[in-house]
């Protein structure tokens, strides 16, 4: 005889005969150990970051190089410098660059911002000799073939049309030039004209000019002894010199408070809201009790904001909160998509939410959750390898180094309610935020228009 089953939902499996089913208390959060950072700053102007982190016989490589220009066609250019620093030097073609790195089991990636240019990958730990002795011939020989450019040149202009039609890359090109005018930080995706008119010539160039140590930071983390990880970079690098340091990002005017401005985008049957208040910087002494107060609005998915537009009114998949540094200050952003008809709705809701935020500070209970997750949260970003040497490289950047990392928990664990509601007063007021809305202004500006502080089309 088969057994009859029928469906529950989840608030029936939730509960029982006497009430909701009681969760169980959290565990003692577990405390990842943090290895020592050796440092080293070479004759060249690199800093060298090393630190052991066994478990896996592998080690992780970042290298930022700060890498701003103002000529008009610097970022599209530097594009296409990321795009075939690995293709070719005088010594290895790009077969035989990713020969040599597969052999040792390693990869390299190389990006570029209107900040830094950007190389990662990892390998085994052995390989590491092999895996330096690659990177110091690109930096120091990579030809960038008339070839190598000109395929990567109009994959690039296609890669970059498709991006520029999409939603989200409208949204934060709009949203960049509301924040910084015609700042060179808003120039974060060159146009695909723009790239098709770079030469080889003008790629080897920048190189040059660019591309040197005086600086820039290298991080290695893994199973790795941190001082002859160092002396292998002294070696292989030796050859990476030049007269002068790297150019540093000047720091934008952080944005001031003020309307939204509606972008018109024809058809659009999603609108895109992004807003954007000042936010302290990691060495901040208010830093962790902002953190807090992000989480409890829109930081992560138990957040208030999430818990209205998403679960409550189903407006949207998912709207986030957070902050992005840039250079000299830090900014707090806000941002969601949502269908066209309910874009009033969720403005209006999202203006609400943050006025509760100063209104209504967050409570008891609504902290410890945040402190929480963002204890457990940074700890897991540091369980693995990659996880840390990413950090410790952002954190260099800024000035800071693993000590701040050591002590960032207790930090969290010292804030306040009182000090968080005072951070959620200052900085989530609906008065200190800009930003843009973008959707079809004939289908969305009846409706946000009515809500004032809008401006535009």
């Amino acid at each position: 005889m088969t057994a009859v089953t029928t469906h529950r939902t989840a608030e029936e499996i939730g509960r029982t005969a006497t009430g909701p089913r009681p969760l169980p208390a959290l565990g003692e959060t577990r405390e990842v150990a943090l290895p020592d950072v050796v440092e080293q700053t070479l004759p060249s102007g690199l800093r060298v970051l090393a630190a052991r982190r066994p478990g896996v016989p592998m080690v992780e490589l970042r290298l930022r190089v700060p890498f701003a220009g103002s000529d008009a066609d610097h970022p599209a250019v530097a594009e296409l410098l990321s795009s075939t620093l690995l293709t070719g030097t005088a010594d290895r073609d790009r077969v035989e660059i990713d020969d040599e790195l597969a052999a040792v089991g390693a990869d390299l990636g190389v990006s570029v911002d209107p900040e830094r240019l950007s190389i990662g990958g990892s390998g085994l730990s052995d390989g590491l000799p092999r895996v330096l002795a690659v990177l110091a011939d690109v930096l120091t020989a990579a030809t960038h073939p008339d070839a190598e450019v000109a395929r990567e040149r109009e994959r690039l202009a296609e890669r970059i049309a498709v991006a520029r039609a999409q939603p989200r890359t409208i949204a934060r090109e709009a949203l960049q030039r509301r924040r910084f005018g015609d700042h060179p930080i808003t120039r974060e995706m060159p146009r695909a004209e723009e790239v098709s008119a770079v030469t080889a010539e003008q790629v080897r160039a920048l190189q040059a000019a660019a591309l040197v140590p005086g600086g820039s930071i290298l991080t290695l983390v893994g199973d790795i002894d941190p001082q002859a990880a160092i002396a292998h970079v002294g070696d292989a690098l030796a050859g990476w010199t030049a007269g002068h340091d790297a150019r540093e990002l000047d720091p934008p005017p952080l944005p001031d408070p003020g309307d939204l401005l509606l972008v018109h985008r024809p058809g659009s049957v999603q609108s895109q809201l992004r807003l954007s208040g000042r936010a302290l910087r990691r060495d901040d002494d208010g830093y962790a009790a902002l953190q807090l107060a992000n989480l409890v609005f829109g930081g992560y998915f138990s957040s208030r904001w999430m818990e209205n537009i998403r679960e409550d009114k189903g407006y949207t998949y998912g709207a986030h909160s957070g902050t992005e540094f840039v250079p000299g200050g830090a900014l707090l952003g806000v941002e969601t998509d949502v269908a066209s008809d309910v874009t009033a709705a969720a403005l209006l809701e999202t203006r609400y939410e943050l006025g509760r935020m100063t209104a209504v500070p967050p409570s008891a209970d609504e902290v410890e959750a945040a402190r929480a997750y963002a204890i457990g949260s940074l700890l897991i970003s540091l369980d693995s390898q990659g996880g840390l040497a990413g950090m410790l490289t952002s954190l260099a950047a800024d000035g800071l180094d693993v000590d701040w990392l050591r002590a960032h928990p207790g930090r969290l664990t010292a804030v306040t309610t009182e000090q968080v509601a005072a951070a959620a007063l200052e900085f989530f007021a609906p008065s200190t935020f800009t930003g843009v809305v973008v959707g079809d202004a004939e289908v969305i500006g009846a409706g946000v228009r009515a809500l004032g502080g809008i401006e535009g089309p």
